[in-house]
């Protein structure tokens, strides 16, 4: 019931964004209609005489923090629709908190949480609803909200640092996967102790086949469009059975200790911290790279002025020399400081900035040729130079392409 619930609740809100206002209204009849559903379903799990409702109600009430989660999920992407301030896809993801290299290891560290709240597609939203809600509907009420969360936690930030690792240094992590699988870890190792434990607690079918359902949905999610990484959820998964194995013994006679949750974060945040310092410094090259396109075709359209301007008598050789020599080479000599100077570029920029740094040594010596040429009115000096030019701009080029 309760997974039905949440799935129907999603699939609206991400078609709110493309309905007429009659469909809007008829929508919001079916969510009154839904959420009196909901207020009906908590209301019966209140008062069942089921054991396993009563066991779950001895631990914890109703749950706050797996709701939570999922409505910040689904929050982040309907505010992600709307927001169109970013240039591009990849942009909004970033800017809302994206696990990405050349950010997340220059200071802003939390995005290795932050990202597990910000979704790529609507199908991995379902697929981290559906992951989530079965089995935080069961956990968060066996062994605690504080455990729970922190659980998640600790999952997210071993998955987040895993993915930085193991991806791409340019690649942008979005969903909850990782966290997800700390979520399914935690819950295998909470079945081992109910396996070996005493009293024993049977798991009614319904709530069985709610769990396969759910973790059906969320692995066919993670198959068709892994935005972390194998390894990463791999990490994440076994943080959760070692917090499992440390915070769910003896689940079935009691609630398991908060500070047992506080000792797994910490941990989390311990292995996190020492695999953080060799990663180093991580950056985007693009940036620099943009700039030598505009510094190109700036200056080849104010030379293109200069020259037009000399054709005309009104400006001499030496004057379209001192151009070159005061303007136009001060500052390419600059962008060629900036490129040697580049430090923790990604393996994949790599090609990107030894074209940038071909471009540049080419193309100071095609201007240094060009202003040579003027100045002792040598006309073949000037075709080598032009020669030396389309040498650069084909660098030039390359650089773009790449």
């Amino acid at each position: 019931m309760p997974t039905s619930l949440f799935a129907l609740l999603v699939l609206s809100g991400a078609a709110l964004y493309f309905m007429t206002p009659a469909e809007r209204k008829r929508l919001l009849e079916n969510a009154i209609a839904l959420a009196r559903q909901a207020v009906g379903y908590v209301a019966q799990s209140a008062t069942s005489k089921d054991p396993f409702d009563e066991f779950l109600r001895a631990r914890t009430g109703f749950p706050i923090v797996m709701p939570f989660i999922a409505a910040t999920y689904l929050i982040v992407f309907t505010m992600m629709l709307f927001d169109r301030s970013a240039g591009s896809d990849a942009e909004r993801l970033i800017a809302w908190g994206a696990n990405f290299a050349p950010r997340t290891v220059n200071g802003e560290w939390w995005r290795l949480l932050t990202s597990t709240f910000v979704h790529a597609s609507f199908f991995q939203l379902v697929a981290s609803i559906a992951g989530l809600v079965p089995a935080g509907l069961i956990l968060e009420r066996a062994i605690g909200r504080v455990s729970f969360a922190c659980v998640y936690i600790a999952a997210a930030l071993v998955a987040g640092i895993v993915t930085l690792w193991t991806a791409p240094g340019m690649s942008i992590g979005v969903g909850a996967s990782g966290a997800i699988c700390g979520i399914y870890g935690l819950l295998l190792a909470s079945i081992g102790w109910a396996i070996v434990g005493q009293p024993r607690v049977s798991v009614p079918m319904s709530t069985v086949t709610q769990l396969g359902g759910g973790a059906a949905i969320f692995l066919l999610g993670v198959l068709a469009g892994d935005q972390v990484g194998t390894r990463s959820e791999l990490a994440g998964f076994a943080v959760g059975v070692a917090a499992g194995i440390a915070i769910a013994r003896g689940v079935t006679r009691e609630k398991p200790a908060i500070k047992r949750g506080l000792v797994t974060v910490a941990a989390a945040a311990l292995v996190t911290v020492a695999m953080s310092f060799p990663l180093g410094v991580v950056i985007d090259a693009r940036p620099e790279i943009v700039r030598i396109a505009s510094f190109e075709e700036r200056t080849a359209a104010a030379y293109d002025v200069a020259v037009d301007k000399f054709k005309r008598g009104r400006l001499t050789p030496d004057a379209l020399s001192q151009i070159i020599d005061r303007t136009i080479l001060p500052e390419l000599e600059s962008i060629q400081g900036r490129v040697k100077a580049l430090r923790g570029v990604p393996r994949e920029q790599a090609p990107l900035v030894a074209a940038a740094s071909e471009y540049c040594k080419l193309r100071e010596e095609s201007w240094r040729r060009r202003s040579e040429a003027l100045h002792k009115r040598n006309m073949k000096m000037l075709r080598d130079a032009e020669l030396s030019e389309r040498a650069a701009l084909d660098a030039f080029q390359k650089m773009r392409a790449s």
